[in-house]
């Protein structure tokens, strides 16, 4: 009997939630995703330490511990490990914007622009890389602009249908609508346990999808943020899931039958869809508490950790 993780990519496109090289050679996902809480922890992955080691040297060569020189030194790290990653994998690799620049969508555009120029400076092409953007309605509105410039875009930190359908209207490649995050609210606002369908990220990842493949939306979803397997079988068939490796580990390792719950001619009923424009958008979000609070505290968790390897980059620099 073939491995539940075997089964899986027969009906979905796996993505490895990580920047660990190892992982990714082992268990071989079509894609692969970062952040700049996973992007810290490869910073101190010894088999990325010539990643590192390069950029802080390329960093030194830039002038010194100017906070300009750390933010470009962040920028090559996270291109470098993108680099390393297009080796690995036959599909895409997401590289993400700085999540301080969530809220303005002209420097989300610069950063964006300039993380495609330098993957093309090593030879690696626009069609290799998703660009990861926070799905606020500034960023939403920074992808739209991208897309049609050919840039292809990864909205993350999804937490509710209105942000789902914003991207769609803006033609975005791909979503990643989080499960997890999603059902730890739940969990702590109401003292449940959830399983299965029950699941409220689940749900909320089920009716994306049903939202999209009911209207023909071409969008990519892809469900991310899982906390245990049952959260990945319960979305089989999915077009994508970004699954960490402790969970792919786990998939591999289990064995029975995994059926399949979603398809394109199978999605269930399809959800009311509320307005898209800016103030509908902000009304939906404010709304709701979760989708509020998750989105706000994904944003200060990325940028908490995007402080910090400007920190360990600053400390590297110094010891030059």
């Amino acid at each position: 009997m073939t491995s539940l993780l075997d089964q899986l990519r027969e009906m979905t496109v796996v993505v490895a939630d990580t920047g660990d090289i190892g992982t990714i050679e082992k268990l071989k996902p079509v894609d692969c995703t970062t952040n700049p809480s996973l992007l810290l922890k490869a910073a101190g992955m010894e088999g990325l330490a010539p990643i590192v080691d390069e950029a802080v040297t390329w960093g030194r060569a830039q002038g010194g511990e100017a906070e300009n020189v750390v933010q470009a030194v962040a920028d090559r790290l996270a291109v470098s490990v993108g680099f390393e990653l297009t080796k690995l994998v036959p599909g895409r690799v997401s590289t993400e914007v700085d999540a301080n620049l969530s809220f303005d969508t002209d420097r989300t555009l610069e950063k964006a622009r300039a993380i495609i120029r330098a993957y093309d400076e090593r030879g690696v092409s626009r069609d290799r890389v998703l660009i990861k953007i926070a799905s606020t309605w500034e960023g939403i509105q920074a992808a739209c602009v991208l897309q049609r410039e050919g840039v292809d875009c990864n909205l993350t930190l999804l937490f509710h249908l209105v942000q789902a359908m914003a991207c769609a209207d803006a033609g975005v490649f791909l979503i990643s609508p989080f499960v997890g995050r999603i059902t730890d609210w739940y969990a702590t606002a109401e003292g449940k346990t959830y399983t299965g369908a029950d699941d409220p990220g689940v749900q909320s990842v089920r009716s994306i999808y049903a939202a999209y493949k009911s209207r023909g939306i071409k969008t990519v979803v892809m469900g991310a943020s899982f906390r245990n397997v049952g959260q990945i079988q319960a979305l089989a068939g999915c077009d994508r899931l970004t699954i960490s490796p402790k969970l792919l580990e786990e998939l591999a390792a289990a064995q029975g039958t995994l059926p399949r719950v979603l398809s394109p001619d199978a999605y269930g009923e399809p959800p009311e869809v509320p307005a898209t424009d800016k103030f509908s958008f902000r009304w939906e979000m404010n709304e709701s508490a979760m989708a509020t609070e998750k989105l706000a505290e994904g944003i200060r968790q990325f940028g908490s950790d995007l402080r910090a390897l400007h920190g360990l980059i600053r400390d590297r620099l110094s010891q030059g």
